[in-house]
């Protein structure tokens, strides 16, 4: 790609159009502690033409969560435009040791985690799930974090279950799956993205994959809007799950007396407008009581875990915290989620909140397999 000038910057991102009305830094979640001052950045380009320095925290600090994108009059997205100035500290080596080690994986392992290639199915022990090879209407994508996290692993297992209740021809492509590349994307490093996409789509070719499937809304971001393709349709998992349900392919044989809070994922809400499959799906589970954030749907708080941030600590208040606390006062038993990201990082918050034993983190697929 190389270096970008300001001009181009300010051309691709329409920089010209920004009122600098301030929206933008005003509702960007991690602006109170980080002074990340996305409105001032895109000023600074295209009014002065230069491409100041900036202090990692700031520009790391970043989730593409896209509130700014969503909020701004003049439909900017200033978190691209921040992920542009990423690639340039990335092409120049300006980046933290733990993102550096992140992307590497990627390229040698095909995962963030820094785990080995042949171990990406390791969770699969004990289950008879197909190959893809074998014969399969649907591709279950499972992901790098679901792969490979010991707490995450159960999400998988848990919609195996409903898939299998529901009598669905579904297969995984095994040690053969590959990092998706959202959060590579979400980094800076394009170069990179554009051979995990060319790799991915030779693989789903090869199989001939015209569905998929994933519990991850990173992933499911990805192949809807950044892979630039037409050739398999791509399902979030609580889509998937709603359908099942209305058709009553699946159905529960146990009640689940717990209130439960739902937590959209910006990945899955924002991005994408999906806020009510989730809804349904949950709703559908016997004996639920559906409660609400006071910050729901468009104006639900990110959990910091998106744009590469699982890789890199940024000091200050976290925004996971204050979600778990909020669950908690809303009288949730269960905080209810749908993606491995914001899985982890309110599992770690309920632990430095003190909340162990309070409330209970759980996806949507969990949930359900307690009704089975």
């Amino acid at each position: 790609m190389g270096n970008m000038n300001a001009q181009e910057l300010t051309q691709k991102h329409k920089l010209l159009e920004c009122i600098q009305c301030g929206i933008c830094t005003g509702s960007c979640p991690v602006a109170k502690k980080t002074n990340l001052n996305v409105r001032k950045y895109m000023r600074e380009v295209a009014t002065l033409g230069k491409l100041t320095q900036h202090s990692q925290n700031e520009l790391w600090s970043c989730t593409t969560c896209s509130t700014c994108g969503v909020r701004c009059p003049k439909d900017l997205n200033p978190y691209e435009f921040l992920i542009d100035i990423r690639s340039m500290a990335v092409e120049e080596g300006q980046v933290a040791a733990t993102i550096r080690d992140a992307l590497e994986s990627i390229f040698k392992n095909g995962n963030a985690w820094g785990r080995i290639r042949n171990k990406r199915s390791e969770w699969t022990q004990g289950l008879n799930i197909k190959h893809i090879s074998q014969g399969a209407d649907i591709l279950f994508f499972v992901g790098c974090t679901s792969a490979y996290d010991p707490r995450v692993q159960n999400v998988p297992k848990s919609l195996v279950k409903c898939f299998e209740k529901a009598g669905l021809n579904f297969g995984i492509l095994g040690d053969e799956e590959n990092c998706c590349g959202s959060e590579v994307y979400g980094m800076g490093e394009k170069g990179l993205f554009e051979f995990l996409v060319e790799e991915n789509m030779k693989t789903f070719n090869k199989y001939n994959v015209k569905q998929v499937v994933t519990s991850c809304p990173h992933g499911y971001h990805a192949f809807k809007n950044r892979y630039n393709q037409q050739s398999f349709e791509i399902q979030h998992h609580t889509q998937l799950l709603a359908k099942l349900i209305d058709e009553k392919k699946l159905t529960f044989t146990k009640e689940v007396n717990k209130k439960v809070v739902y937590h959209d994922p910006c990945f899955l809400g924002k991005q994408n407008g999906i806020y009510d499959e989730p809804r349904r799906v949950i709703e559908s589970v016997p004996g639920v009581k559906l409660l609400e954030f006071d910050r729901s749907r468009a104006r639900s708080v990110c959990c910091e875990g998106g744009g590469g941030r699982m890789w890199i600590d940024i000091p200050g208040p976290r925004l996971a915290e204050v979600r778990v606390k909020d669950a908690v006062e809303v009288g949730a038993e269960i905080l209810a989620v749908a993606c491995p990201f914001c899985l982890l990082t309110f599992e770690d918050a309920v632990k430095t909140t003190g909340n162990e034993g309070k409330i209970q983190v759980m996806d949507v697929a969990e949930l359900l397999t307690l009704a089975l």
